[in-house]
């Protein structure tokens, strides 16, 4: 929430920032048959991820939520976990189309059903 007020005996503009975490998926996204420089810049190492031909990216508020999440992740299907950021909320895995999409279902599933996010639709490249 912004306030803005006006201090009078300064006549100065003083701005108070508040925020207010919500529970919500704000991207979910599975790159397809990306090229091996995406591997490489997200620093996946091709040798081990290369051969998989998904990369799912999530990004999670509360950030906590991002562990639950992956959790999920690899109990709902096979995939390997690139990276997972309590602090960001960001949440990157790869593996097979069908392991990376049922996983990101299921994710989104489980925290709008049972712990009541408002989640975003999958999109895809």
């Amino acid at each position: 929430m912004d306030e803005n007020r006006q201090d009078p005996s300064l006549g100065k503009l003083r701005i108070v920032q508040e925020s207010v975490p919500g529970k919500e998926v704000t991207l979910a996204h599975i790159i397809a048959s990306p090229d091996e420089v995406i591997y490489q810049k997200l620093g996946l190492d091709p040798n081990v991820d290369y051969h998989q031909a998904a990369i799912a990216v999530l990004a999670i508020c509360p950030c906590e939520t991002t562990v639950i999440a992956g959790d999920i992740a690899l109990k709902t299907s096979k995939i390997e976990m690139g990276f997972l950021d309590r602090f960001s909320g960001t949440l990157i895995f790869t593996g097979r189309i069908g392991n990376v999409e049922s996983s990101v279902r299921g994710i989104l599933t489980y925290l709008k059903n049972k712990l009541g996010f408002t989640v975003c639709e999958i999109t895809r490249t």
